[in-house]
């Protein structure tokens, strides 16, 4: 396996990870970078740095952003972003990891992009869900802001960091699993 081939891998794990805090934000990361040509992707997926792409999900993330403020339409939204974020999160691993088997590419990408965007998201959901209860909702927009702010950097780091921002996504994994297991025995 290529060194390129190994960045590729880190940069859509890491982006699978910025998905489950927002879909659409690191998308459009991805869709700026390959528009300026500072990534490669997929042969397949060239269409990604389309004008009409940056556009399309600059506005998408605009809308999911300003959406999660809004009381009671953020709970909403993470009942449908869980699949939304496992599909994204799988399309980040396919679009950047170049120069692998198919079926190894497949698997990696539903199994460790779809799985981390998920994962996330579900702990994501489980804390507005928590803030909504406990707080009617007005801890709610700093909940969005977090997960905002944590989807940029992650996204950023993801794009030029890629080793540090998977090393960082497996630090998050743990600490959603800790959190879960003290959570599951209480």
């Amino acid at each position: 396996m290529t060194m390129d081939a190994i960045l590729g891998i880190c940069l859509g794990i890491g982006l699978s990870a910025s998905v489950g805090f927002r879909v659409f934000l690191p998308l459009f990361a991805l869709s700026l970078v390959t528009h300026f040509g500072l990534w490669e992707v997929n042969e397949a997926w060239l269409w990604v740095g389309s004008s009409t792409a940056l556009v399309t999900l600059g506005i998408a993330t605009l809308v999911e952003i300003v959406a999660y403020y809004i009381p009671f339409v953020d709970n909403l939204l993470d009942t449908i972003a869980i699949p939304l974020a496992s599909i994204a999160g799988t399309l980040v691993v396919v679009v950047t990891a170049t120069n692998l088997d198919p079926v190894v590419m497949w698997s990696l990408a539903i199994i460790a992009g779809g799985g981390t965007a998920a994962a996330i998201k579900s702990g994501a959901s489980a804390t507005r869900a928590t803030s909504s209860v406990s707080t009617a909702g007005l801890g709610n927009p700093i909940v969005s802001s977090i997960e905002t702010g944590a989807s940029a950097v992650m996204s950023v780091m993801s794009i030029f960091l890629p080793v540090i921002a998977f090393i960082l996504t497996l630090t998050l994994l743990y600490v959603f699993f800790r959190l879960y297991k003290k959570i599951k025995r209480s």
